[in-house]
């Protein structure tokens, strides 16, 4: 049952298979093609008929071996798989190199670049070349040429903020050589002949005084109904013609700034700063405890809500508070007491703009020293 059989009434194991020739060879092992030879299963035929191991490849050209690791290469050098290889000629370089088409000198071949740079067609001085424009270290020219905003030139005199100088220049007090100028926005030179109500106007030095104003003195450079200015407290005594950062009623003492920069007047007195100002209060009488919440949550006068930032009795006497406060409104603080049916007796501001009155008695003023100059100009102040 176990054999079949074969043709010409020879029989054979089932293991055996027939082989042209007539030989018998184990059922194992894979007849050749050609020859008689037999080898080793791991071992495959090659041309020339050398044999060799399973795990090298055989090459194309040549009958020499070689490590896996390396490639063929034309002229039959043998070199590292790692490095590639040349076009033309047999020396080895290194794979980080790019290949050159030619071996001509250095100065005739095409310049190497990395991919960053321009390329250029030669090395040589034929070539076209990289114009590098030189950078102008001189200023630039200012398209003014010098020239200044009258409301500007007005306020650097000191005779009053831009936004004051604006109300007198369409009004038509103010001429420039000789012609009255009632356009806003008119840019002159620094040299101009620039007069207000007939006086002649020029730049001055910047100068900054602060001020313990007393009672009784009128904030303003000149009011023929009243007796006395704080302008007559440093007459002769300042070169420079002054005027006061906002305004202190009559009969309100305390800091006041005075100065002929303009521009930091607009700053310390527009309404939208809000700068913090703190004032010592004498009222008539004692503040009691519902108006004193009152005045903290915030009460409604004739032009708006207002509220105290702070407010504290002054060494447990209910009759003198301190008041902290932004608002810049005009007399709100005697309108915020007289408005709970307060009268204040006396008002004396001791804090504005991160300047107090300290060394300073009523009617006396001084420079302001360069740190606190410094502070106005960078705003470094609540």
């Amino acid at each position: 049952f176990s054999r079949t059989p074969r043709e010409g009434g020879n029989d054979r194991k089932f293991s055996r298979t027939p082989r042209e020739g007539g030989e018998e060879r184990s059922f194992s092992r894979p007849r050749r093609e050609e020859g008689g030879n037999d080898r080793k299963f791991s071992r495959t035929p090659r041309e020339g008929g050398s044999e060799r191991s399973f795990s090298r490849p055989r090459r194309e050209e040549g009958g020499n071996d070689r490590k896996f690791s390396r490639a063929p290469r034309e002229g039959g050098n043998e070199r590292s798989f790692s490095r590639p290889r040349r076009e033309e000629g047999g020396n080895e370089r290194s794979f980080s190199r790019p290949r050159r088409e030619d071996s001509r000198p250095f100065g005739e071949r095409r310049e190497e670049r990395s991919f960053s740079r321009p390329r250029r067609d030669s090395f040589g001085s034929d070539g076209p070349k990289r114009i590098v424009k030189s950078r102008s270290t001189k200023p630039k020219a200012k398209s003014d040429d010098g020239m200044v905003r009258l409301n500007k030139f007005i306020s650097n005199s000191g005779v009053c903020s831009r936004r004051e100088a604006d109300e007198y220049i369409v009004a038509g007090l103010v001429s420039v050589n000789g012609e009255v100028i009632t356009e806003l926005g008119t840019k002159i030179k620094q040299d101009s002949d620039v007069r207000f109500n007939g006086e002649r106007l020029k730049g001055e030095e910047k100068v900054y005084l602060l001020m313990n104003k007393p009672k009784d003195f009128v904030t303003t450079l000149s009011d023929p109904n009243a007796d006395k200015t704080v302008m007559d407290l440093i007459a002769g005594k300042c070169a420079q013609r002054v005027y006061p950062v906002g305004r202190l009623d009559k009969q309100t003492t305390g800091v006041l700034l005075l100065t002929n920069d303009g521009e930091m007047a607009d700053r310390l007195t527009h309404p939208s700063n809000m700068h913090k100002k703190i004032y010592h209060i004498v009222l008539d009488k004692n503040l009691s405890g519902t108006d004193f919440n009152a005045i903290l949550e915030g009460i409604t006068l004739e032009d708006g809500p207002v509220n105290a930032d702070s407010l504290a009795y002054v060494d447990g006497e209910k009759t003198e508070v301190g008041l902290e406060i932004h608002s810049g409104r005009n007399r709100v603080v005697r309108r915020i007491f007289e408005h709970l049916g307060y009268r204040v007796k006396r008002l004396d501001r001791v804090f504005f703009a991160g300047l107090t009155k300290k060394n300073l008695r009523r009617g006396q003023w001084r420079f302001l020293t360069e740190q606190e100059i410094a502070m106005l100009k960078m705003g470094a102040y609540e």
